[in-house]
């Protein structure tokens, strides 16, 4: 594998001190399993383990008068990428006080993107909020990725692929990537309204099976993108616009790079999915 230099585009990860409670907490809420502790040293090992050359956390703000602390740990996870070969976007929210101030500091610490999540920040991606950030860091050169379609443990939709194309039509970004192959559970939607366009999309938590516990009722688990489904998806996209991502703790990283690898796609589509495309848009 490691020939591919692997990237995941999409993990997360916790301050150490709240790290098992914070996991804790999400396994609760989405009925699923964890593959790793949530701190930066389980994903460090983590992904040794399966031959993935980097990692890159983005972090959720849910509080908004915390971005600047969140941005400013997330540079200090960047001051040890060479070890650890984890490396941390920054995060925004849609109520940040100065908005462009912070995207300024974002781009001074030299975190490349920042992390939007409008189903925990409970506001719709069309909002103008979100075009003025989105537009604010495309102008910065910034990459942004955001949440896309529902949320395994939230009720609602915040992030649909409608909701997408309204903000995509507003700002015309060019470095944005909607995560989830394009809507989690939304994914026929997300073709109709998404595959025309240039935005990117990463593959996490969209393939392969839930990692539901055990006493979770069969009847309200919901399915994954089969492969076939997925490598449709793929090539409606265009393989040169999707990037590898695992939402860790939530999948397992072997598991997803051995789903991709299987899929009916040429070594070219695979090598630029798992790395290359990543590589590309973070200008490694």
């Amino acid at each position: 594998m490691q020939e591919h230099h692997i990237i995941d585009i999409h993990t997360h990860t916790f301050p150490d001190a709240i790290a098992h409670q914070t996991v804790t907490s999400l396994e609760g809420r989405s009925h699923t399993h964890s593959f790793s502790d949530g701190t930066v040293k389980g994903l460090s090992e983590r992904i040794r383990e399966a031959g993935v050359s980097l990692a890159v956390v983005q972090p959720v703000v849910t509080n908004p008068l915390k971005t600047e602390k969140i941005n400013r740990a997330a540079a200090e996870v960047n001051e040890h990428t060479q070890e650890t070969h984890v490396f941390s976007f920054g995060g925004m929210h849609p109520d940040t006080p100065n908005y462009k101030q912070e995207l300024r500091l974002i781009k001074e610490l030299g975190l490349k993107g920042v992390k939007l999540h409008p189903a925990y920040q409970q506001v719709a991606f069309n909002d103008i909020r979100y075009q003025r950030i989105v537009g604010c860091a495309e102008e910065l050169g910034l990459i942004t990725l955001v949440h896309g379609g529902i949320d395994i443990g939230i009720p609602g939709e915040w992030a649909s692929p409608r909701q997408t194309r309204l903000l995509y039509e507003a700002v015309q970004p060019k470095k944005l990537i909607v995560a989830h192959m394009g809507g989690w559970q939304l994914w026929e939607e997300a073709e109709d309204y998404l595959a025309d366009t240039d935005l990117y999309f990463d593959t996490a938590f969209s393939l392969g099976t839930v990692a539901y516990q055990e006493d979770f009722p069969k009847e309200s688990r919901v399915k994954q993108l089969s492969k076939e489904k997925f490598t449709a998806l793929v090539k409606a996209f265009g393989a040169e616009r999707v990037l590898f991502g695992t939402d860790s703790p939530w999948s397992d990283h072997k598991e997803q790079i051995g789903l991709i690898e299987s899929c009916k796609l040429s070594d070219e589509e695979k090598a630029a999915i798992l790395g290359g495309n990543a590589r590309k848009l973070l200008e490694l």
